[in-house]
């Protein structure tokens, strides 16, 4: 492994641990040339699969959109960037066990606003708001009132 600071190629490892769900393995290293320390990641490589678009086109599915798109709706809210990587994790995992090669974009948008109605109303919205192209007011109304009433009916 390469260390970032000064590309030296002689690392070792320090220590080595699962990752809380257990699905890489987190190792400290330290460069022998210039003494400092990182993390790595090591993961099983996945079989990726094509996102379908709106318009037809096909890309190679990526994990940091999806992530980054969380991000952006929970952005100056009180939720805990491991609770969005949990969110992240969980969807990536169904997407994969659906085992298809391709899958359609707005499936993917469907599961992260399932998970974040119940992470965080505001981000949910937000996230909705730009995912269904929201045109005024009245179209967040009514999506407002659709999760106040899925409050009423969960309580």
């Amino acid at each position: 492994m390469k260390c970032p600071f000064c590309e030296a190629s002689d690392t070792r490892v320090i220590d080595s641990r699962p990752t809380e769900e257990g699905q890489a393995i987190r190792r400290r290293r330290e460069c022998d040339n210039c003494t400092k320390r990182f993390t790595t990641y090591e993961k099983v490589e996945q079989v990726y699969f094509m996102v379908v678009k709106k318009d037809g086109r096909r890309e190679a599915f990526d994990r940091n959109k999806v992530l980054n798109g969380i991000m952006k709706a929970c952005e100056k809210r009180p939720v805990p960037l491991a609770e969005m990587e949990r969110v992240v994790n969980e969807i990536e995992r169904y997407l994969y066990n659906m085992m298809e090669k391709e899958v359609e974009s707005k499936v993917i948008g469907e599961l992260v606003m399932e998970h974040l109605k119940d992470l965080d109303e505001v981000a949910y919205v937000r996230f909705a708001s730009v995912y269904r192209q929201f045109t005024d007011v009245n179209t967040f109304a009514t999506e407002i009132e659709k999760l106040i009433k899925d409050g009423k009916r969960n309580k």
